[in-house]
């Protein structure tokens, strides 16, 4: 297979800002394999500093792991990823980019889209939040008001004034609210937020302490009713068992777990221990958004909007209509290149590639 990659910069509709950080636009990669038929499979790295990751570190991790794939066997995606995984046990964006390219050249050359590939009926219909960044209060009432056709809003909070911002929002929707604190309150400001929260049709409530805080969430969740689900805390399977009682769900993100195989493994470890699943993304463009979005019929609640929040996404995927998700209907991924918008040229594969070593 012959690996080549480009950068992906995705330009935000609005600043997007969370209880740690702000930014106006999303650097990603997209992985591009082809094989000697000429079958190319689509894949998309979106990096995080949190987790110590850049383009950079991606594009390292991409060009070192071509002697691997120059090789292999596609079908042998099990083994590619766990040797990727004990190569490069940090860089779990950049083997996403790799995992998830393989999965849509496979389903590509079986011609069956990938749910089928995974032995996953055609899930429709499962509805997805719409994620409303930290802003003035104006502002933040002005993406609500955008956001008008979503029947779930996925609120950011964790800033002074956050239950005052809610309410107020409160006011002009009765959609469905879930918050993510990213890690920004404390163990007895979250207790008293939570229960202030009951009453404004709160459904559940993501990552609200630093990563660790195994005993402030086993305090928090004594003394509240809404579920929580932790994010931060749980990179893959590994990570979930000592979760089973102190959360109530897992969030599971392609681009911090690996990819499509360990997030199916984190799906069954999670529902062992009874726990939720919500299955989300960083700001993503069609390609890797649509690859999770082929999951949707494990999971129990979906965040999959990070193509939605940009303005030049270059691929058609996953369609949502009114917060619904309906899967495209073509092989692999089923994601398309938009001809609007031009994309690097594919040839001359990793001979052209330059290392940024």
């Amino acid at each position: 297979m012959n690996l080549s990659y480009h950068p992906l910069d995705l330009k935000l509709k609005h600043i997007f800002q969370i209880a740690r950080e702000t930014r106006t636009v999303q650097n990603n990669v997209v992985a591009l394999l082809k094989d000697e038929d000429g079958i190319i499979g689509y894949g998309e790295a979106a990096p995080t500093r949190f987790f110590g990751e850049d383009v950079m570190s991606v594009m390292r991790t991409l060009v070192q792991s071509l002697d691997l794939l120059k090789d292999a066997d596609p079908f042998q995606i099990e083994d590619i990823t766990l040797y990727l995984k004990n190569k490069f046990p940090p860089d779990a964006a950049a083997r996403a980019a790799i995992d998830i390219a393989l999965h849509d050249m496979i389903g590509k050359k079986l011609k069956i889209p990938l749910y089928k590939f995974l032995g996953l009926r055609r899930h429709e219909g499962k509805e997805t939040s719409f994620t409303i960044g930290i802003d003035t209060m104006e502002k933040m009432c002005k993406k609500v008001e955008e956001a008008k056709d979503f029947p779930i809003l996925k609120i950011k909070m964790g800033f002074q004034d956050d239950i005052k911002v809610l309410k107020e929002l409160r006011k002009i929707t009765k959609a469905i609210f879930r918050v993510d604190a990213n890690t920004g309150w404390t163990p007895d400001e979250a207790i008293q937020k939570l229960n202030l929260m009951e009453e404004l049709g709160v459904e559940l409530v993501e990552q609200p302490f630093p990563v660790g805080s195994i005993e402030p969430l086993k305090k928090v969740r004594r003394h509240t009713k809404i579920p929580i689900f932790v994010d931060e805390d749980v990179k893959d399977s590994k990570d979930i068992p000592a979760f089973s009682d102190a959360a109530d769900g897992i969030n599971i993100k392609l681009m911090k777990c690996g990819g499509i195989r360990e997030a199916i493994r984190m799906i069954y470890t999670a529902r062992a221990l009874n726990l939720k699943i919500m299955i989300g993304c960083n700001i993503e463009s069609s390609v890797s958004i649509t690859a999770a979005a082929h999951l949707m019929s494990l999971v129990d609640y979906i965040d999959l909007d990070g193509n939605l929040l940009v303005i030049n996404d270059p691929y058609i995927g996953v369609i949502v209509d009114k917060g619904k998700l309906t899967l495209p209907a073509g092989n692999g991924l089923g994601v398309e290149a938009r001809d609007s918008i031009p994309l690097p040229s594919l040839q001359g594969g990793t001979d052209k590639l330059v290392c940024p070593c």
